[in-house]
């Protein structure tokens, strides 16, 4: 995807973010209720993902929140790696929270048995969730879809690459709640026709391991980003272009890019101007190139151009 296009704005993510934690708190309440009731491993695996899932999207709103502070004295470059740092924590709650929390409890029904208790209660909270989360998922998918198909890409390569994580993790969140709550549906229907627990765990188990995938799959496109990541090869070849566009530029040494945030992406390139221009002229060019790449590249912050010879051959 093109990081350097802006986004829609935070707004909208906070907007997603907040309607995911809204449903997922009322969710996990009653599929604890449901567990408790049906004696499900699987349903109470599924309370644990959506408290887990609760936990992370407050996490991301207090990203959302940090990443908003303007740049100071102390930080000159900003807050927005806040953002990111808050969200691999998510990533670590998903994982801790509802991963290990589903796997440990689908073992240890198999390996301990459990007394099942009437699913039909059971039946009718997947059903509700699964609206629920449909419907939370629809906003995430919205949003999704219309940055892609702004970027002129596909989804799976925008989800992959954005560097929205607030949004990436409400998408892969939601989309796992479905597939979870299938699979509880399933070991609710094989314990109730076989009298095995066997299906229960199993259920548990799968739950846990979707959401250690998801887990690892946020905690590295936050990790990332934390470390530094450069924009895609095509874009930094863009950016070179434009560069060598600028009047008196004879070559670009080297180019740097880093993707600070959402909307917020750094250059520093070393440049090879004309030896006749005078240092006025380089000003100028300096200045036509930082105008030339914030017209074209929203997202584009900071322009730093350092004047450069070339090294000498030999």
């Amino acid at each position: 995807m093109s990081e350097l296009e802006a986004p829609a704005g935070q707004s909208e993510s906070v907007g997603t973010v907040i309607v995911a934690v809204c449903v997922n708190l009322g969710i996990a309440v009653a599929k604890a209720v449901g567990g408790i009731i049906s004696g499900s491993s699987a349903m109470l695996s599924e309370a644990a993902h959506s408290v887990a899932d609760t936990v992370t999207e407050v996490m991301l709103l207090v990203s959302l929140k940090a990443g908003e502070k303007p740049a100071d004295a102390a930080h000159p470059l900003g807050y927005s790696g806040a953002r990111y740092v808050w969200a691999l924590l998510a990533a670590v709650a998903t994982f801790v929270g509802g991963g290990v929390f589903a796997v440990y409890d689908g073992i240890h029904t198999l390996t301990h048995g459990e007394e099942p208790g009437d699913p039909t209660v059971s039946y009718i909270v997947l059903a509700v969730a699964f609206v629920l989360e449909a419907s939370s998922l629809r906003v995430a998918w919205r949003q999704v879809r219309g940055e892609a198909d702004r970027h002129r890409v596909g989804m799976k390569r925008y989800v992959r690459w954005t560097p929205d994580t607030a949004v990436k993790a409400v998408f892969l969140e939601d989309s796992a709640a479905l597939v979870g709550l299938t699979l509880a549906a399933g070991g609710l229907l094989g314990g109730q026709l076989t009298g095995s627990g066997v299906y229960d765990g199993a259920a548990s188990i799968l739950i846990g391991l979707l959401l250690v995938w998801v887990a690892w799959a946020l905690g590295r496109s936050n990790a990332e980003l934390l470390i530094g990541r450069s924009l895609p090869p095509a874009l930094r070849e863009e950016v070179r272009a434009e560069l060598l566009a600028v009047p008196h530029v004879m070559e670009v040494i080297d180019l740097v890019t880093l993707v600070q945030g959402p909307d917020e992406v750094l250059i520093a390139a070393k440049a090879d101007f004309r030896d006749v221009v005078s240092a006025a002229d380089v000003e100028r060019s300096c200045e036509e190139a930082e105008r030339r790449l914030r017209a074209r590249f929203p997202s584009v912050r900071r322009v730093f151009i350092d004047p450069t010879p070339p090294a000498e051959e030999g």
